[in-house]
């Protein structure tokens, strides 16, 4: 067992151990009394309801988690990794050809054992709690065709970093990083026009009170509006949302029609005026940022690690390869990565109250922000009472009571 293989299998370890720590503080902050803010909005048996919920999805989670940890494990040690290396290069197909066998063979694996736990979810535990509205011709479609877009998306973009890194020369991993940038901004024009559509029908809001009112309010703080979409999320779930998505041209508001059902004219510009307001304050462009800089540091560092025969040797493996390492170094750069995903849970969650606060300036009754939010913790039967330690590691958006608290005292 060398350093590699203790550092990753630590990692693993580790961060498995805190979710734990983590979910249990989760359900001991879990109350019977129904927090003073909230009422009039649930009563006793959705409260209780809301609770349960989280219960179930804690322990399914767990489960999961567990069963995902263990395969990792008994793949690992009993050489599976280097099983299947051998394998794919049986094909004879280059080094770009075996990389994309080998990696798309464990995202096929991947695919496949998850779906029973997928068909749970949906099927079992969204449908219990009355969320579910997927019908089994639409989970099938939808599966197949997130696998169509990676077939098609997904594999070029790998073949191409397969190939910086194999034939690049030093500054290989320059060369994927300017890549996968460009490909990332190219997907932000794609994506709402082309790949979401597959998914979902986006339906232009019709004239009416609703559409005015936004259009007032939207010329009101000067935001350019290109495009305001209704788009039919009851096709898979009764849960509510909005978002902003796109550049250019491309850009668009999506509104869910099952949000559009449960709130009032106001309590909707409030949900848009929130929207505009990471636009506005430039949240989008900050992450995009962030990303694209973390992404440069993650291929520098590939670059070393692709280059120590030790890295390999934790997995057993015969031989070196790019397409092998890339995996790798994912696994030893997962530490990295957790403590990353905390920082950007912090500062999401700092940007979710800045358009809070953008959205309780800009319309004529910050109240109706309040109001939203809790209609939306009630619908989406959210955890009122989250514990600290488990919104610091998991939480994008702080809770309910904290962004409620945050409006009324103009923080």
């Amino acid at each position: 067992m060398n350093i590699f293989t203790i550092i990753i299998l630590a990692a693993i370890l580790i961060d498995f151990v805190l979710g734990i720590v983590a979910n249990r503080l989760n359900l001991k902050a879990l109350t019977k009394e129904l927090p003073e803010e909230f009422e009039g909005v649930y009563d006793e048996e959705t409260y209780a309801k809301s609770q349960e919920y989280t219960r179930v999805n804690t322990r399914f989670g767990f489960i999961t988690g567990t069963f995902d940890l263990l395969l990792l494990l008994v793949f690992w040690f009993a050489g599976g990794f280097n099983w299947l290396d051998q394998w794919a290069r049986g094909f004879e197909f280059g080094v770009i050809g075996t990389g994309l066998i080998f990696i798309g063979a464990l995202i096929v694996a991947k695919i496949v054992i998850s779906l029973p736990f997928s068909i749970y979810s949906t099927f079992v535990i969204e449908e219990r709690f009355g969320f579910n509205k997927t019908d089994a011709k639409t989970f099938v479609l939808d599966r197949l065709k997130g696998l169509m877009l990676t077939i098609i998306i997904g594999a070029p973009l790998l073949a191409g970093i397969i190939a910086f890194f194999e034939f690049g020369g030093p500054w290989a991993w320059v060369y994927a990083w300017l890549a996968v940038t460009a490909f990332s901004l190219i997907m932000q024009y794609i994506a709402p026009t082309w790949i979401m559509p597959l998914f979902n029908k986006f339906e232009p809001l019709e004239d009416g009170e609703l559409r005015q009112a936004i259009e007032e309010y939207a010329d009101k703080v000067d935001f350019p509006l290109q495009g305001i979409y209704v788009m039919d999320g009851s096709k898979r779930s009764s849960k509510s949302n909005a978002f902003f998505t796109g550049f250019g041209k491309s850009k668009r508001i999506a509104l869910f029609d099952t949000l559009i059902e449960k709130h009032t004219t106001e309590e909707l510009v409030a949900v848009l005026a929130h929207e505009i307001g990471h636009y506005k304050k430039k949240h989008i462009m900050k992450n995009m940022g962030i990303s694209f800089l973390h992404t440069g540091i993650m291929f520098a560092l590939l670059s070393i690690f692709l280059q120590v025969p030790a890295l390999f040797d934790a997995f057993f493996m015969e031989q070196m390869s790019v397409y092998a390492g890339l995996l790798f170094f994912s696994l030893l750069y997962s530490p990295v990565e957790t403590i990353l995903g905390i920082f950007m849970q912090v500062l999401s969650r700092k940007h979710e109250y800045e358009a809070d606060r953008y959205a309780a300036e800009t319309i004529e009754k910050p109240e109706e922000m309040v109001n939203v939010l809790k209609k939306l913790s009630k619908d989406n039967l959210s955890n009122l009472t989250p514990h600290p330690f488990y919104v610091f590691l998991n939480y994008s958006h702080p809770p309910a009571l904290k962004r409620i608290e945050a409006i009324r005292s103009g923080g």
